[in-house]
């Protein structure tokens, strides 16, 4: 059975991505960039790479030792972007696979960068999806902006990083600017008219594969 072709992620969108993972150093006192726990408590590395061991996310502050001798050294910062785009081929695979309508690469970018940040899983049964397969391109949009939720001491609370990145993703989407889109206080804005690439080929189904899909949505650092 024919499958559809992998799609690059495009530059805007990694930079989408890398602007709101950024790139922290657990350790800065040394020269490469180290292992840290992201604010849900999961080891990471680079620009929200997460690590993992035997099978599962490496968490708690009790396993830095391994986090540590998993990247002995650390990484530098062209490893870091290695890493990246390594883990946006999954989750390119995975939107390709879920998405059954013709994408721009702008709707597609922002597509990767909200399944990167909450999960393939949640991207494919939210909402956002439904409305995108039914071609309801404003109401997929939309959409964007309910993500931007977390727990903060067991009680669901509005982050304003996740705002911000919702935001951002919604303007992408919608063939906007983002970065303007970013900033707290900025207008949301109508849709902008784009043409969407033909799909040529049968999609396949979802991969099995799990490596980089996150249990929670981050922060928005």
């Amino acid at each position: 059975m024919p499958v559809a072709a992998l799609r690059d992620v495009p530059q805007e969108a990694v930079e989408l991505i890398k602007s709101f993972e950024g790139i922290v150093d657990g350790d800065p006192r040394t020269v490469n960039l180290d292992a840290y726990l992201d604010p849900v408590g999961i080891w990471t590395i680079g620009w929200g790479h997460a690590v993992r061991f035997r099978g599962q996310f490496l968490r708690g502050t009790e396993n830095r030792g391994i986090a540590r001798a998993l990247y002995p050294g650390g990484i530098t910062r062209a490893q870091a972007e290695a890493l990246l785009r390594g883990d946006l081929v999954d989750y390119a695979s995975n939107v390709t696979a879920l998405v059954k309508v013709p994408l721009t690469d702008a709707q597609f970018g922002a597509l990767v960068s909200f399944a990167f940040n909450v999960g393939v899983g949640a991207l494919a049964q939210s909402t956002l999806l439904r409305k995108l397969n039914a071609r309801d391109v404003a109401g997929a949009a939309d959409q964007f902006l309910v993500w931007n939720k977390g727990r903060k001491n067991g009680v669901l609370v509005e982050l304003p990083g996740l705002t911000r990145r919702r935001r951002a993703e919604r303007a992408m989407y919608l063939g906007q600017n983002w970065r303007a889109a970013a900033w707290p206080g900025a207008p949301v804005l109508p849709a902008a008219p784009a043409t969407p690439r033909a799909r040529t080929t049968t999609p396949k189904a979802p991969p099995t594969r799990k490596r980089g899909v996150r249990p929670a949505p981050r922060t928005g650092r």
